[in-house]
């Protein structure tokens, strides 16, 4: 690790391959707390290449407990976090109104580390068992559109670098690599990244991939369709400015899609909206967020089409009833 180190103090990058490899050996316990602490630090200071990523992201994959789900068709909704943002859950409760619509879900999320509350721990409140029993993962997409995928579980180097990330309390390139790492390998992925340098190195990636995707930014820094202000998509269709007024939408105010002080508090938002009773701003949100998602799977459709779809799912209780088909 030390010469590891000194590579990146003098500013040098590492190939894909050196990439994987480093990645390889924090999976397996192969450096100390401390170091993990520093070259993680490191990371936070200068800018990841398209090549580190690539690498850091085989070695998960390679390492990971592999998952066979039995849908022909699957998205996930996934944010990178680490925008600073302390929005409610909004990814997550798009994928359940995702779900609800009639799409198959696989949500990858994790406990909240540079944030209050990752998708983790606000399903862990309300009640999910996570699994990494394949069977009962795909009794759940079945049934309920959705299965939850607790990164943890599918992912040794999450282990080892997990109370080290809870110790930092910043975004690190972990942060970066969720949304490239679910185990499910889903064919259309909707990543939300946090700035716009991010979203251009993953847009590099999924050009190289078969997967329909939508890459998201908001211009004010959220990692999502926040609808404080316009927004940057990437996908097939070529990068673009999406403009909420256009979308005939009014600007909203940051207080007003901001998450709980606790679990507890973003559980209860979480809840809220779910049962039909979110504020308009909460609604319009999520609304946002999953009519993107279904726009990435048919993309033929329109915005509009997609938003009435997803609004659909959430007025008539559809995406409700996903949730608790998920629990039972």
């Amino acid at each position: 690790m030390k010469a590891i180190l000194n590579h990146l103090f003098e500013h040098k990058t590492f190939s894909r391959e050196q990439s994987k490899d480093i990645l390889t050996n924090i999976a397996q316990g192969k450096y100390n707390t401390s170091q993990m602490a520093a070259f993680m630090t490191a990371y936070c200071m200068r800018t990841i290449t398209v090549n580190e990523l690539e690498g850091f992201r085989d070695g998960m994959l390679e390492l990971c407990l592999p998952i066979k789900l039995e849908a022909d068709e699957l998205i996930d909704l996934c944010g990178t976090g680490g925008d600073g943002k302390d929005t409610f859950n909004i990814s997550t409760l798009a994928s359940f109104v995702v779900a609800g619509a009639g799409y198959k879900v696989a949500k990858h999320g994790n406990y909240g580390v540079s944030s209050g509350c990752g998708s983790s721990n606000v399903m862990e409140y309300l009640g999910y068992q996570f699994t990494s029993d394949e069977s009962k993962l795909n009794s759940t997409l079945d049934k309920a559109g959705i299965c939850f995928l607790h990164a943890p579980l599918f992912h040794p180097a999450m282990k080892n670098v997990a109370p080290v990330r809870r110790e930092l309390g910043v975004k690190t390139f972990f942060n970066m690599l969720g949304p490239l790492v679910n185990p499910a390998k889903p064919n259309n992925q909707m990543v939300g990244v946090y700035n716009l340098e991010l979203a251009r190195l993953y847009a590099y990636l999924y050009q190289k991939s078969a997967v329909n995707y939508t890459i998201l930014n908001a211009l004010d820094g959220y990692d999502e369709v926040s609808l404080t202000g316009d927004f940057k998509t990437f996908s097939a269709e070529g990068e673009k400015i999406n403009s909420i007024t256009d979308l005939g939408f009014d600007k909203l105010n940051a207080a007003e899609i901001t998450g709980g002080h606790t679990v507890a508090d973003s559980a209860g938002i979480f809840m809220q909206v779910l049962n039909g009773q979110g504020t308009t701003a909460q609604n319009n949100v999520v609304l946002c967020n999953a009519a993107l998602a279904i726009r990435t799977m048919e993309p033929a459709k329109t915005f509009a089409d997609s938003f009435y779809e997803a609004e659909q799912s959430l007025l008539a209780h559809k995406a409700l009833n996903s949730f608790k088909l998920l629990l039972n």
